[in-house]
């Protein structure tokens, strides 16, 4: 099974494409850094 930290990293690539710069950049980042220490905790 997937691990949830990589559906998250995932999802924080996803948003980084998202046609809404500012706030799409920044909750990309945020959630792959999110994801990043959930794999690294985990």
């Amino acid at each position: 099974m997937v691990r949830f930290s990589t559906l998250v990293i995932l999802a924080g690539i996803v948003l980084l494409f998202v046609p809404i710069p500012p706030v799409a950049t920044i909750l990309g980042i945020v959630t792959i850094a999110i994801g990043v220490v959930m794999r690294l905790l985990g």
